[in-house]
């Protein structure tokens, strides 16, 4: 079990790796620090999982949603993979045992926040963790000039110096030219490999529409193309209001923002996962991560503001 491919077929259930995975994990293997531009289903997490499993100790995964952290760390316990995420419902309490537990070796990946890693509990217990890998997902948010920047990303750069020898990974969907820059210099990577697939995506179509009535189209759309959907609107009111007019034309639909409390967003998402509510109109708070492969439509109902939003 000393190879990248034993371990995927093993846990995974895989005969091979997708294009440029393994290139990825060599890179991280051979302790350079790593940059992974992959398409939005492209396999990002395989690149970051089998090098944590081969490394012996600790991967620390820094992620921006409290969805994206649970829905890995189910996908790594199914395969009795020890992992946990340290997220904002957790008391002072079960945070500090997670973190005893994991200076003990109790878990193989620990997800958090990168607000986290900037508290005075974990600061106490990082020398004590047997880090070996420094995952930074979403790593367009370590970018002023990425689409959804988040100032405390740019602290991560701060753990260099409590683990100045351990090589950072840092994957995203969606980094122009100025953002790899940008991320490249707010992490310190030095002589980085970066890897780059094609985003082009064959299975997709594309359309826009001019038209008088955008309820009316979108309901349109809805009503011809079965199987779930999203509805991406500019403001929380809108989404709302759109959501409660789709019901009215017998259409399953919820609406979803940021300025929900964080239960009621997480049992909306599940509701929309599990086929529940077959239409999401929601703000950019929501999609980032979800693996839901029946999903036919997205839709937005307001032009985004750049071609990098549109995209993600």
């Amino acid at each position: 079990m000393n190879n990248p491919l034993s371990i995927l077929q093993k846990y995974w259930r895989h005969d091979a790796f997708r294009p440029m995975q393994e290139d990825i994990i060599q890179s991280v293997l051979d302790g350079k620090d790593t940059i992974a531009l992959l398409p939005t289903g492209g396999g990002k997490s395989i690149c970051f999982q089998v090098p944590g499993m081969m490394k012996e100790g600790l991967c620390l995964v820094i992620s921006p949603l409290i969805a994206l952290m649970r829905d890995q760390v189910d996908g790594l316990l199914q395969k009795d993979i020890p992992a946990v995420a340290l997220h904002s419902g957790l008391s002072f309490y079960e945070v500090k045992k997670i973190l005893q537990q994991a200076t003990h070796g109790d878990y193989k990946f620990l997800y958090l926040s990168p607000e986290r890693l900037e508290t005075s509990l974990f600061k106490e217990y990082l020398p004590a963790l047997n880090v070996t890998l420094i995952v930074i997902d979403e790593a367009h948010c370590v970018s002023q000039w990425g689409y959804d920047f988040r100032p405390p990303y740019l602290r991560i750069a701060h753990l260099r110096e409590e683990l100045p020898d351990i090589s950072m990974i840092a994957l995203t969907a969606s980094a122009t030219p100025v953002v790899l820059d940008d991320i490249v210099n707010k992490l310190g990577f030095n002589n980085g490999q970066v890897f780059r697939q094609s985003f082009a995506r064959p299975n997709i179509s594309y359309s826009s529409f001019c038209v008088d009535a955008k309820i009316n189209k979108v309901t349109d759309i809805l009503h011809k193309v079965p199987g779930g959907s999203i509805v991406y609107c500019s403001s929380r009111k809108q989404t709302k209001e759109l959501a409660h007019l789709l019901s009215l034309q017998q259409i399953s639909a919820d609406f979803y923002h940021a300025g929900l409390p964080q239960q009621l967003r997480d049992e909306k998402q599940q509701a929309w996962i599990n086929d529940k509510v077959r239409v999401m109109v929601c703000t950019n708070a929501f999609g980032m991560g979800i693996d839901k492969p029946d999903v036919r439509t997205v839709l937005h109902y307001d032009i985004p503001d750049c071609l990098e939003n549109y995209y993600q």
